[in-house]
C-alpha cells in the first residue's frame, strides 16, 4: 500500500462535477414542484459516490486511476439514459468545438506520415503556408526546433505542434530537392471544409458532397451550388453518405434551399423544452431544382433530417441504403472544470411525424453493433421488409408510404457494392499503400494536368503501374501478392489508385471526380435524374 497513489485530491473534483450534473438534471428533468425532494435524495447520492471513491482509494486491491474511473462513471450513467447523451472531458472539447465552428488556428497544410517522414501532400490555397512559400511534396524535418522525422511521431502530435493561436509563429525546417530550408509561418484561421467536392457531372447535373454539418456548412453549400448553377446545373446529386451529422441548422438551412415557403422541415419535442418547428422560408434559390440525395447506413442525425425533409415533402428522391437511425437532439452544457455535458433534450420528427430513432435497450455496445448486424443479416444487399411495420407507417402529401422506427429508408435501394473485393485488396486498402505510392508517383507531375476533369478523362492506370504498386506493397508493407485475387480485384485497384493520385493533387475534389464514375449510387442517381 505504500506505493499506492493518493487520489484524495480528486474527490472534491468528483463532487463538483456530480453536483453540476445533478443541478442540471434536477432543473431540466424534474418537475418544479418535486425539486426539494429530488435535491434531498440527490445529496444523499452524491455522498454515496464520495464514500465509494474513498473506499476504492483506501482499500482496493490494486492501484485505482480515480480520474479515469470517475469520468467513465459519468459516461456510463448518461448512456443508461440514451446512446447519445455523453460526457466530454475538457481535453477533448477543443477538437470537437473546432468541428462545430468549422475553423481552427493553424498553418494550412495537409500532411501524411510516410516512412517515418512528415510529408506535405497539399498546401491550402491562400493559407499561411502558401504565403510562407511551402509547397506540396515538401518534407517537414523539424517543428520549432523539435525533430519530427522519427518512428515515434503521430498525427495527433503533429497537429498539436502545428495548431495554435492565430497570429503566432511556428518555425519549420523542411527538405526540398535535396536541400534543407527554414520557413517561418504565421498561424491563421484555417477553415474545416464540410462541402468537400462540387463539380458538374455533365452539362446539367451537378454533384455536391457534404461530409459534416458545421456552422459554415449552409454557406459553403450555397457558394458551391451558385458556382454550379453558373456552369449550367439544372439537377443536383447531394451526397451525405457517411455524414454523421453535426449542427442541426446546417441541415435545415440546406433543406430550406429546396422547399417552397411554409413547409415543415423538422419538429423537435421534449418533455422539458417547448416544441419547435423548423419551417421553410422564401429565401431558397433552388425551389425548382430536381434533387437526388445519397444516403447509407452511416448517414446520421442532421443528414437524416435533411433526407427526411426532402422525402416527406415529396421534393426529391432518396437513393442508397437505410440510414443510421439517430432521432435525438443534444444540447451542450459547459461544466465548471471546462468539461462538457452533451445531454439529449428532445426527439426530432420528420414532416410526416416520423421519429426515426432506432431502438435502444440500454446497452451502448449492442446499439452500435447494429451496423455490423446489417451486414450479417443481408440488409446491405436487399431491402429488409421486416422493417415495414404498420404502426410505424406514415404517408406523404402525394401518397407515398414512408416508415419510422430506425432510420430513413431510401426511395431507391442500391445494394452494397462488393464487386472486385478480395482479401488482397482489403490489405492494400486498409494499409497506407495507395496513399504512399501515390505520393511518390506524383512527384514532378503535379502540374501535368490542368484540372481534375482533364485528369479523370486522360490519365490511364496501366497494367505496368499496377504491377509496380503490387511490388511496392510487397517491399514496403510486406503484403504478398496473390495472383488470383489480384486479377479478381484488378479493376477496383486501378480505380482506387487513380482516385488516390487525384487526391494528392486536388484533394477530395479530384478524388470524387474519379471514383464517382463507377460508383453505383451516383450512377443510379444520374439515371434517376435523367
Amino acid at each position: 500500500m505504500e506505493n499506492k497513489k493518493n487520489y484524495n485530491y480528486l474527490i472534491p473534483i468528483a463532487m463538483a462535477v456530480f453536483m453540476a450534473i445533478g443541478l442540471f438534471l434536477g432543473s431540466s428533468l424534474t418537475p418544479v414542484q418535486k425539486g426539494v425532494v429530488s435535491m434531498s435524495q440527490g445529496q444523499s447520492d452524491y455522498q454515496k459516490m464520495q464514500d465509494v471513491i474513498q473506499i476504492l482509494d483506501n482499500r482496493y486491491v490494486d492501484e485505482v486511476d480515480a480520474d479515469e474511473l470517475f469520468e467513465k462513471t459519468i459516461g456510463d450513467m448518461l448512456h443508461n439514459l440514451d446512446p447519445h447523451s455523453n460526457y466530454i472531458p475538457a481535453n477533448e472539447l477543443r477538437a470537437m468545438n473546432e468541428q462545430i465552428e468549422g475553423r481552427f488556428g493553424g498553418v494550412g497544410v495537409r500532411f501524411f506520415i510516410i516512412r517515418d517522414t512528415l510529408c506535405i501532400t497539399n498546401v491550402l490555397p491562400h493559407s499561411p503556408s502558401e504565403r510562407a512559400g511551402l509547397k506540396s511534396g515538401d518534407k517537414i524535418l523539424k517543428i520549432d526546433g523539435e525533430l519530427v522525422a522519427s518512428m515515434k511521431i503521430t498525427n495527433d502530435k503533429v497537429m498539436g505542434m502545428l495548431k495554435g493561436i492565430e497570429g503566432t509563429d511556428v518555425i519549420l525546417q523542411i527538405w526540398r530537392n535535396g536541400k534543407k530550408l527554414k520557413k517561418k509561418v504565421k498561424r491563421g484561421g484555417i477553415p474545416i471544409e464540410s462541402v468537400v467536392a462540387a463539380y458538374m457531372i455533365d452539362n446539367t447535373i451537378g454533384y455536391v458532397r457534404v461530409n459534416t454539418f458545421s456552422k459554415t456548412t449552409a454557406d459553403e453549400f450555397r457558394w458551391a451550388a451558385a458556382d454550379l448553377r453558373r456552369q449550367g446545373m439544372k439537377k443536383m446529386i447531394l451526397d451525405v453518405r457517411s455524414n454523421r451529422g453535426g449542427i442541426l441548422t446546417g441541415a435545415t438551412e440546406i433543406a430550406d434551399e429546396f422547399l417552397e415557403s411554409g413547409l415543415t422541415i423538422v419538429d423537435t419535442k421534449g418533455d422539458n423544452i417547448a416544441p419547435y418547428r423548423y419551417a421553410s422560408t422564401r429565401k431558397g434559390e433552388m425551389k425548382d431544382m430536381e434533387v437526388a440525395i445519397l444516403i447509407n447506413s452511416n448517414s446520421a442525425s442532421a443528414s437524416e433530417i435533411l433526407a427526411g425533409a426532402i422525402q416527406d415533402n415529396d421534393r426529391g428522391t432518396i437513393i442508397g441504403r437505410r440510414s443510421f437511425g439517430k432521432g435525438l437532439v443534444q444540447e451542450d452544457v459547459l461544466l465548471r472544470d471546462s468539461s462538457n455535458l452533451r445531454l439529449t433534450i428532445a426527439r426530432y420528427y420528420t414532416p410526416t411525424g416520423r421519429c426515426i430513432q432506432k431502438p435502444y435497450t440500454g446497452n451502448i455496445n449492442d446499439y452500435y453493433q447494429d451496423q455490423a448486424d446489417r451486414y450479417e443479416n443481408g440488409e446491405m444487399y436487399e431491402v429488409d421488409s421486416s422493417l415495414f411495420v404498420d404502426s410505424l407507417k406514415f404517408v406523404t402529401p402525394k401518397g407515398k408510404v414512408v416508415y419510422g422506427g430506425g432510420g430513413i429508408m431510401p426511395d431507391v435501394f442500391v445494394p452494397f457494392d462488393t464487386a472486385g473485393s478480395s482479401w488482397y485488396f482489403s490489405q492494400l486498402r486498409y494499409s497506407s499503400v495507395f496513399t504512399t505510392f501515390a505520393f511518390d508517383y506524383i512527384q514532378g507531375k503535379r502540374s501535368k494536368w490542368d484540372s481534375p476533369k482533364d485528369y479523370a478523362r486522360d490519365f490511364k492506370v496501366s497494367d505496368e503501374l499496377l504491377d509496380r504498386l503490387a511490388a511496392f506493397a510487397k517491399s514496403e508493407y510486406d503484403i504478398e501478392k496473390n495472383e488470383a485475387e489480384f486479377k479478381h480485384s484488378k479493376e477496383l485497384i486501378r480505380r482506387i489508385l487513380k482516385g488516390e493520385i487525384a487526391r494528392q493533387i486536388w484533394v477530395e475534389q479530384g478524388y470524387y471526380q474519379v471514383i464517382n464514375k463507377k460508383d453505383p449510387e451516383v450512377q443510379e442517381a444520374i439515371q434517376t435524374l435523367r
